[in-house]
């Protein structure tokens, strides 16, 4: 089943849900404007890869799974691990280093990691994320069918992030197999924001539409406008559903664009500006905005209220970073194994 953009019908949405949405959007692009401020001042180190302009696919997908629900990252992970509800200071001190970070300053930014939140990690290269996700996956099937040995708990489900460079890769089609195979409870969510580092997707693959590779493993594949928030939250709201009842994964490509370099040490020269452009006002965060005031779901100023919330919380979230102990050298071989002891 191939869906195009404009075939997919948006939820009407009440005014809890609309600043739910509208709250960790702006969260999420809040967060990641500090981070670069705090890397610039020298307070983060390594590389660090904003998520800017994608907020509507983190959103969208990661606000409809329930707690119990598991996501697996990439290298551009905060954003995704805030959505799944790891709080922001613990993410900002993880990026500082420091012991109170939600990986224990032993992460960085590519490797966020909270078990309390199901969200397993960030991974570095490309690919690696997907495996695990199928794992985590199988876990819940096995879980139901084999230790739990009952029908009355729903299948928890996994959603995997990945950007489009990471769509030619080996692990990407053994893990599709696997999981129409298995009928594992698991969404593939593509991010394709056009670019994989410096090379333009439609110059790097002979099939660009990528939702369409779903066929060759008999599994659905959508294609959604991955600026618009509603859209997204809605194609994954159906393909939720598919997995908890037992019928098996879903691919979404979610056509996105990153407002930023690949990393802030990217100079961002290859895109042109006009590309750009064209791709800036069609932000989502501006156009949910436009959406709840066209349609009185809140006022102008209960949106200006929560943009500061957000904003005082960011701050907190650097004060309480700043204030956090850095690792002790005495304890550099925590946490490489199991140890209930600690």
């Amino acid at each position: 089943m191939v869906l195009p953009v404009n075939d997919i019908k948006k939820e009407v949405i009440d005014k809890h849900t609309a600043l739910s949405i509208y709250e960790d959007m702006v969260l999420g692009r809040n967060f990641e404007d500090m981070c670069a401020q705090m890397y610039y001042r020298g307070k983060m180190f390594g590389f660090v890869h904003l998520y800017n302009g994608q907020e509507a696919v983190s959103t969208g997908v990661i606000k409809a799974l329930t707690s119990k629900d598991y996501v697996c990252s990439t290298y551009r992970d905060h954003v995704h691990a805030l959505s799944k509800g790891v709080p922001s200071k613990s993410v900002m001190a993880e990026l500082f280093g420091k012991v109170t970070g939600c990986s224990k300053g032993r992460g960085g930014s590519m490797h966020i990691f909270s078990a309390k939140h199901n969200f397993l990690g960030g991974f570095a290269f490309i690919g690696e994320g997907i495996p695990v996700a199928i794992g985590a996956a199988f876990q819940s099937v096995y879980r139901k069918q084999v230790i739990d040995n009952s029908n009355k708990n729903l299948l928890s489900v996994t959603a995997c992030f990945f950007g489009d460079g990471t769509t030619n890769n080996g692990q990407f089609f053994e893990c599709l197999n696997m999981a129409v195979l298995w009928k594992l409870p698991i969404i593939f969510v593509v991010e394709n924001n056009q670019w994989a580092i410096g090379m333009a997707h439609h110059r790097s693959t002979s099939l660009p539409e990528i939702h369409k590779k779903a066929q060759a493993f008999g599994l659905p594949g959508i294609e959604v406008d991955g600026m618009d928030v509603l859209s997204v939250r809605n194609v994954t709201q159906q393909a939720i559903n598919r997995a908890r009842k037992g019928q098996g994964p879903t691919l979404i490509e979610a056509l996105t664009y990153r407002f930023r370099g690949h990393s802030l040490a990217d100079p961002d020269e290859l895109r042109s500006k006009d590309e750009k452009n064209a791709w800036l006002v069609r932000d989502p965060i501006k156009r949910l905005k436009k959406y709840i005031i066209d349609n009185s779901l809140a006022s102008l100023e209960e949106l200006n209220s929560t943009e500061d919330s957000v904003k005082k919380t960011i701050d907190d979230s650097v004060d309480f970073a700043l204030s956090s102990p850095d690792p002790k050298t005495d304890d550099l071989k925590m946490y490489l194994f199991a140890d209930n002891t600690r």
